[in-house]
């Protein structure tokens, strides 16, 4: 759920704006200003993840408020002028809407920066490869190999790739990620995990070693997925 302000003077355009957000699962409107002061006090007292902003308001105009705040939210300009649409995209607002703002206008603009979030929420990693650094998804990601002084990626794509990193540093790092170490040579994803026994675990088409050492770690893992009959 992404709580939203309306910070706008003008009755019949924040109304307008209610409306449009009442209509957009996962919009949920915590609190409407009318000029920029209340704003900062509701931005103070409460999450806002997404601000609309008019621009044009008493005391304090809406550029220069958002340029005043110091962890600013997702803010989407609403106005009547096309004069300051610049100067709010270097402020880099999600979308600048001119008044009337129509629900298909609306709408384009909220799927932008839900598209936009959903995408950031996706965790990943940098990987240096082939001399250059690479971004990987952890949900494309299957399993770690150690070989040597490097480490084979496996990813969904069927792709390969080969990394120069410490599988012992990889495990620090992806521990509390939905990945286990259970053999010296290998760390696994477990959203990939098709079937387990004592000695190995099978991710699709791939079947993994499990290690004596890191048998106290496979059976936390597997005691987990009985308890809750993911498979």
């Amino acid at each position: 759920m992404i709580n939203c302000i309306i910070v706008d003077d003008e009755p019949l355009a924040a109304s307008l704006l209610e409306n449009h957000i009442s209509k957009i699962d996962g919009l949920y409107l915590s609190a409407k200003a009318t000029n920029a002061l209340e704003a900062y006090k509701m931005i103070q007292s409460q999450p806002v993840d997404l601000m609309f902003l008019d621009i044009q308001m008493p005391h304090l105009n809406g550029i220069d408020f958002l340029k005043s705040i110091p962890n600013k939210p997702k803010t989407i300009f609403t106005t009547a002028y096309r004069d300051f649409a610049l100067e709010g995209f270097e402020l880099e607002a999600v979308d600048y809407l001119l008044k009337p703002i129509t629900f298909e206008r609306f709408f384009k603009a909220v799927e932008r920066l839900l598209r936009t979030t959903a995408h950031a929420k996706e965790d990943f990693i940098i990987i240096k490869t082939e001399g250059t650094n690479r971004k990987l998804l952890l949900s494309e990601i299957i399993y770690f190999e150690s070989q040597g002084n490097d480490v084979k990626i496996v990813l969904n794509t069927a792709e390969n790739i080969i990394s120069k990193h410490k599988i012992s540093d990889l495990e620090k790092i992806l521990s509390n990620k939905g990945f286990t170490r259970i053999h010296r040579s290998f760390i696994i994803n477990t959203e990939f995990v098709t079937a387990f026994g004592n000695h190995e675990v099978i991710l699709g088409k791939y079947e993994i070693p499990v290690g004596r050492s890191y048998k106290q770690e496979y059976n936390s893992f597997t005691s987990i997925i009985l308890k809750n009959k993911l498979l």
